[in-house]
């Protein structure tokens, strides 16, 4: 697979895919960047509008057979002449990929709002945020968020341990080890595959450190600022250098990340919106934070919609990892990162594990990805 290029005129290069590409290849390839430059990811940004619209554009036209058919024999001037319906093999009248409210093909012919419907009509019900490496849907590895109405648990309102399980990532990156290379790490390039017959030295849990297989997005890089925006699972944590390794999706190219270079697309429950009572019990997927705003933008796959949140109105899944921010009464805890345990209805607070030894109450608001 090739790397896109958002700047040709070619619908194939811009979806980074050959030209003998099947249907599967190219919904993978548009998924990926299409999430990547979801506008409402990428919030305020004319850059991920354009290109949000290039690769939406170029998946219309290439995911419709006849289309295609046109593209491939006469270029984009074909596919213009088969939405106009004229006398070509396979002319008629259609929208981007028989999707309604189309206009002519060619590049800046598919405005913002079309792109937003064609990704909504693309993935269906699914959700095209929440997985990865072909992995769709709301499954997830991770345990379900537990409800209680004190320290001692309850039951599970999503039935059946929670957002689902198992692990979505295991088909790719072959059940379990490092996978893949580490090039571009500066971890010397080795793998952490067991030796056949050799058990694993047990490791103490750190509540501080994000899990292993979280699907993370990767910000504010500077020396490879053009990765910004791209997907990867977390395979591992090194204490030593406080950085994590990530392997970036469709690549077995591993980075080593700092905490703050990694946003996490984590599961959540939308909780007590007073303006509008219909989201409350909604479950979504984070997709970003905008510290400016102090808000989640958070894509509810049931409703096809995303809804911009504060993180009061935001229960985060059990078992997520997050930093405690705004605690006036013990400014000292401010920064720690903490595993979630529980959520307290009653209170909208969360019984936080900062250690082996240390669990806290802090409001929702005071835990951030």
């Amino acid at each position: 697979m090739v790397a896109p290029n958002l700047n040709s005129k070619d619908y194939y290069q811009i979806l980074g895919c050959s030209r003998d590409a099947d249907e599967s290849a190219l919904k993978k390839a548009y998924r990926k960047l299409a999430v990547k430059w979801h506008p409402d990811k990428n919030v305020d940004s004319q850059e991920a509008t354009t290109n949000f619209q290039k690769v939406s554009e170029a998946y219309a036209t290439l995911s419709d057979p006849k289309k295609r058919q046109m593209y491939d024999q006469y270029g984009e001037e074909g596919v213009k002449a088969h939405e106009a319906g004229a006398d070509m093999p396979g002319g008629g009248m259609g929208g981007f990929g028989g999707f309604p409210g189309g206009h002519g093909g060619g590049m800046g012919g598919m405005s913002p709002e079309e792109a937003q419907q064609f990704f909504a009509h693309a993935f269906g019900g699914g959700d095209p945020f929440g997985g990865m490496f072909g992995m769709g849907g709301m499954g997830g590895g991770g345990p379900g968020i537990r409800f209680s109405s004190s320290m001692g648990g309850g039951g599970d309102p999503f039935g059946g341990g929670g957002f689902g399980g198992g692990d979505p990532f295991s088909s790719f990156l072959g059940g379990g080890g490092m996978g893949g290379s580490m090039r571009g790490s500066g971890m010397g390039g080795h793998g952490m595959r067991g030796h056949p017959g050799m058990r694993s030295p047990s490791v103490a849990k750190q509540y501080d450190v994000i899990p292993q297989g979280t699907i993370v997005s990767l910000k504010g890089l500077v020396n490879k600022s053009n990765l910004n925006g791209d997907r990867g699972v977390v395979k591992q944590y090194i204490s030593q250098s406080k950085r994590y390794v990530v392997e970036l999706e469709d690549s077995d190219e591993t980075l080593s990340v700092k905490p703050e270079n990694l946003l996490q697309h984590v599961h959540v429950r939308i909780h007590d919106i007073q303006s509008q009572p219909e989201l409350n019990g909604e479950t979504g997927t984070i997709i970003t934070w905008c510290p400016d705003k102090g808000r989640y933008s958070i894509y509810v796959a049931s409703l096809k919609k995303f809804v911009s949140l504060k993180p009061c109105n935001v229960v985060l899944d059990s078992g997520t990892v997050a930093k405690v921010t705004g605690v006036e009464s013990k400014p000292e805890l401010n920064g720690r990162w903490g595993t979630i345990k529980n959520w307290v209805s009653e209170s909208n607070k969360y019984d936080v594990q900062l250690s082996s030894n240390q669990i806290i109450r802090l409001k929702v608001e005071n835990m951030i990805l």
